[in-house]
């Protein structure tokens, strides 16, 4: 029988702040498989961990405790090297939509494309394009962030993440600063273009109106992941 592995498998994982007298745990125990090409979100109240989980499944925090298993790959004592190339295989969503003033919106794309050395400038060029038409904004390559809606900044935001097809989404709360309608339409833009794309995607929201793109929910508070609902 074929068992499809996991792109996150997490187990036995805490993590803490601060050190000797000061130092605080905040994340619990967690234990969690995510499989390829579902959509999860998670929940909970502001300071739960929510965040602090997603950037150790991003790579971008060192794990102390526990395992985490990203597209097979260990991260607990990995590298900096191990952790760049494990991040080039994730695209990042955040709320704040993080582009680049000075750039474009191409360019803003483009300039994660280009962190595969097997591309070259002209086809980052091309895709990044592509990219921008798929989200709706083939109009506006040539536009700076300044020229943009928020919901336009953060469809080039979804374009730079998914622009290099990574395996893996992670989104942060990506509608928080936008209104009802433009929220959903981005959200509907990610749930589209992930599962033609294949890819797999964790989200942390408050948003309920958007909890209905998910396979699963999951909840966290006080540090630990209290709740799954299957939808």
């Amino acid at each position: 029988m074929y068992i499809t592995q996991p792109v996150i498998a997490i187990s036995n994982l805490n993590h803490y702040y601060g050190n000797s007298s000061l130092k605080k745990q905040v994340l619990f125990d967690i234990n969690l498989e995510i499989y390829p090409g579902e959509i999860v979100i998670m929940t909970g109240p502001s300071g739960s961990g929510k965040t602090t989980l997603l950037s150790l499944i991003g790579a971008l925090r060192s794990v102390q405790e526990g395992s985490i298993k990203i597209l097979g790959e260990e991260m607990h004592g990995a590298n900096e090297e191990k952790m760049v190339q494990t991040r080039r295989h994730i695209g990042y969503i955040f709320q704040a939509h993080n582009l680049l003033p000075f750039m474009s919106a191409r360019q803003n794309v483009q300039m994660s494309i280009e962190l595969h050395e097997d591309i070259s400038s002209q086809e980052a060029r091309t895709k990044s394009e592509a990219m921008l038409q798929e989200v709706g904004l083939g109009e506006r390559v040539d536009y700076y962030p300044d020229s943009l809606s928020g919901g336009q900044k953060q469809r080039v935001a979804i374009a730079r993440a998914l622009v290099s097809h990574p395996k893996l989404v992670l989104a942060d709360e990506p509608t928080a600063a936008l209104d009802k309608k433009t929220g959903r339409d981005v959200v509907d833009l990610m749930q589209r273009l992930a599962k033609e794309q294949g890819c797999t995607i964790m989200l942390v929201t408050h948003d309920n109106r958007i909890l209905d793109i998910a396979d699963r929910i999951i909840n966290m508070e006080d540090g630990q992941l209290s709740l799954m609902t299957v939808t």
